[in-house]
C-alpha cells in the first residue's frame, strides 16, 4: 500500500471520459455507436482516437470505410446517447428509431448527426489491437459546430454541456475552474 491509498485492482479508472456518438457508413445505410473510450491524440495534425470492440457492429463498418464522425451531443441529450450505445444497429436503424438526421458532411461519406452540436469528420490514420479492443486513430478533416455553441469563433464547452462518463455512470460537464496556463500568471497578494 503506497502512502496510506487502498489498493485496486488493475483497470478502466481513468475519468470522466466523454461521451460522444460516432457515426459510420453513408447517407443510405448508415449506424450510430455511443462510445466513451475516446480522446484527442494529436495536435498537428488534428487526430482524435476511438477505441472499438472488434464484436461491435460499428466496428467492421469503420474498418471497412476507414472513416468516422464523431458528434458530441449536449446532456440534455443523453438518451438518445444511451439508446444508441444499448442497442445494435445489426437489430435496427438508429437514425430512424430516434428521428435523427443524417446530414451529409464535407469530406467523408459517413453522415454528421443533424441534432448533436458539434461534429468532428475523420479518416482512419492507423488502427493499433489492443486487447478487448482496437484503436482507431482518426485525423480530423472538418468540424462542424452549432452557431449557438460557438463563442468568439470557437467551440464554448459551457454551451455544448456534454454529458461525460465515470465508471458506468453519467455525469453534466461541469463548471469552469480554470484555464490553460493560470499558474504562469502573477499571483494575486493574500
Amino acid at each position: 500500500m503506497a502512502a496510506g491509498k487502498v489498493e485496486l485492482e488493475p483497470g478502466t479508472w481513468l475519468f470522466p471520459l466523454p461521451v460522444v456518438v460516432v457515426s459510420v457508413g453513408d447517407m443510405q445505410d448508415h449506424n450510430l455507436i455511443t462510445l466513451a473510450w475516446v480522446g484527442t491524440l494529436c495536435s498537428r495534425p488534428p487526430m482524435v482516437g476511438i477505441s472499438v470492440r472488434p464484436d461491435r457492429y460499428s466496428y467492421r463498418i469503420i474498418a471497412d470505410r476507414g472513416e468516422f464522425v464523431v458528434n458530441i451531443p449536449r446532456s440534455d441529450q443523453l438518451d438518445l446517447a444511451d439508446f444508441c450505445g444499448t442497442r445494435s444497429g445489426r437489430e435496427l436503424n438508429k437514425f430512424a428509431a430516434l428521428g435523427l438526421t443524417p446530414v451529409p458532411a464535407a469530406r467523408v461519406a459517413a453522415p454528421l448527426v443533424g441534432e448533436f452540436p458539434v461534429n468532428i469528420e475523420c479518416r482512419v490514420e492507423q488502427r493499433v489491437p489492443l486487447g478487448s479492443h482496437e484503436l482507431f486513430v482518426g485525423r480530423v478533416l472538418a468540424v462542424h459546430a452549432a452557431p449557438e455553441v460557438v463563442l468568439d469563433g470557437s467551440i464554448d464547452p459551457r454551451r455544448v454541456n456534454p454529458p461525460v462518463y465515470a465508471l458506468e455512470r453519467y455525469y453534466a460537464f461541469g463548471e469552469q475552474v480554470g484555464e490553460y496556463g493560470f499558474t504562469r500568471r502573477p499571483r494575486p497578494a493574500r
